[in-house]
């Protein structure tokens, strides 16, 4: 663990979500149930998976690197988390590095019995929490910043769990959702801001039996379970042993800012969120992004996958034809676990790959979810113009990402970002395209269903975009090599 910054080397040219979390109480499977949630949510973290089960006398915890299928398709792995709640945990870090030991949930033996916490997000102050916590004599077991709250809910001299947790959360900054089990029964909450993701469901016989919790929608559509609604923005919610649901808002009230990146690239298509569809979001997106930057061209071309539909609302909007002038293969690992620039940019080569028939003589634009450092976007259109595209143009469905994500988000430091470099000129001749725009902010949030966006009270976290961080960051005001992150043209703590 890198503790002098928060953040890791990124997947080329795409940003990353930390984890997804799902969590059942009172199902008669509920470790399969667990592994299928985490099925769906592979998209969000396929470093490492963890599932911890309880019987009701005892927890039961079994955790490995890669994909949920390689470590809990079997029945012997799941027979080894007998009980009917569990929570899990898929996995890409942004803080503590990789390991077993990061892997989550966490657990730990308080003397009030066990404690379990399956974390999405990033608490930007776990540096600060940390020392003190060291100082005062804790020994930690991890370098992960979730291991932070157990040490703060343990040394909290409240009487009740929820209360301690609830003393703890009071500490931490940056950005959470939460699924806690104790031998009391399962804890879901939220940060004030609602930043990171967390929905409610049920499953069971017409949706009244396992109360469940998941990053997304969809994580309850395959195991058959019923939405219920969100979680909301510093909301608690206690679900007992007895099935009995206590909703706690001992935060107040705080004007919402869920992570806008969640409708633009994070979530599966298929999920809902904020109360829209994400595929809607998405060809909407494509359909502004054609509205503010039209092109003259024979196809609208995808990079492939997340880029699909705003490609197709693009096409739509513009009448113009969509293909697929990419074929990406989905058997090759992420580039990010390359080891250098020369192996991931060589991974870019064997997961896209151009559909030279289709493109060859024709003017494309190429439609994406964003450019981060640039690499990705540059090896794309060098392979459309070798597979013999006249011309090249590129079209993103987001803002410039000019600004780095401290709330869970795996981005390069701001140096590296290219946007944080170069104006968009400069930016269309480094990916070499014949022409480059982006959306406007404003039409992001159109197209995701709000209004223009608020200045003074934005309805999204769009600190990537913007450098409106909707939160103190008190690590990076702590460290004289990270004070200039705070200090660049457009920042304020909004």
């Amino acid at each position: 663990m890198n503790w002098t910054h928060p953040l890791c080397d990124s997947d080329g040219d795409k940003l990353r979500e930390e984890c997804g979390i799902f969590g059942v109480i009172n199902a008669a499977d509920a470790a399969a149930a667990t592994a299928l949630g985490l099925h769906a949510l592979q998209h969000r973290g396929q470093e490492a998976v963890g599932i911890t089960s309880f019987d009701g006398k005892e927890f039961f915890s079994r955790r490995g690197l890669g994909h949920v299928a390689e470590n809990f398709s079997g029945s012997e792995a799941i027979a080894e988390l007998p009980g009917f709640m569990a929570a899990g945990h898929v996995r890409y870090s942004t803080t503590g590095g990789a390991g077993l030991r990061n892997v989550q949930p966490l657990f730990a033996d308080l003397a009030s019995g066990g404690f379990a916490v399956a974390h999405n997000g990033n608490i930007s102050n776990a540096l600060t929490l940390r020392s003190e916590l060291v100082g005062r004599g804790a020994i930690f077991q991890s370098t992960s910043d979730t291991e932070v709250i157990i040490h703060l809910v343990a040394t909290s001299r409240y009487p009740t769990m929820v209360d301690r947790l609830v003393d703890a959360l009071r500490l931490v900054e940056g950005a959470y959702s939460l699924i806690v089990m104790t031998p009391e029964g399962m804890i879901a909450c939220r940060d004030p801001l609602g930043i990171r993701p967390l929905v409610m469901g049920r499953m069971g016989p017409e949706g009244n039996g396992a109360i469940v919790f998941a990053s997304e929608t969809v994580a309850l559509d395959v195991i058959g379970g019923e939405f219920t609604r969100e979680v909301e923005p510093g909301e608690l919610i206690r679900v007992g042993l007895d099935g009995q649901i206590e909703s706690l808002r001992p935060f107040g009230r705080h004007s919402p800012r869920p992570c806008i990146f969640e409708h633009v690239y994070f979530s599966r298509p298929d999920s809902v969120f904020a109360g829209r569809l994400v595929y809607a979001a998405r060809k909407a997106i494509g359909e502004q992004l054609a509205i503010e930057s039209p092109c003259d061209v024979d196809l609208v071309v995808p990079v492939p996958d997340s880029g699909v539909p705003a490609a197709l609302g693009f096409a739509q909007q513009s009448g113009i034809p969509f293909e697929l002038g990419i074929i990406r293969s989905h058997y090759v690992g992420r580039t990010f676990i390359q080891p250098s620039d020369s192996a991931r940019q060589s991974g870019v080569r064997r997961k896209h790959n151009a559909n030279r028939g289709l493109v060859e003589g024709k003017r494309i634009v190429l439609i994406d979810d964003s450019i981060v450092r640039g690499t990705t976007s540059l090896k794309i259109v060098e392979m459309m113009r070798e597979a013999g595209a006249s011309e090249v143009h590129f079209r993103v469905a987001s803002p410039p990402t000019a600004h780095c994500c401290y709330y869970g988000v795996d981005t390069p430091e701001r140096s590296k970002l290219l946007a944080a470099r170069m104006d968009v000129e400069p930016m269309r001749e480094f990916i070499k395209a014949d022409s480059l725009a982006f959306i406007s902010i404003d039409g992001l949030y159109r197209a995701v269903g709000s209004e223009a966006r608020n200045s003074a009270s934005p309805q999204f976290c769009d600190a990537c975009f913007t450098g409106a961080y909707p939160t103190s960051l008190t690590d990076l005001s702590a460290q004289a090599g990270d004070a200039a992150q705070l200090t660049f043209p457009g920042h304020k703590a909004a």
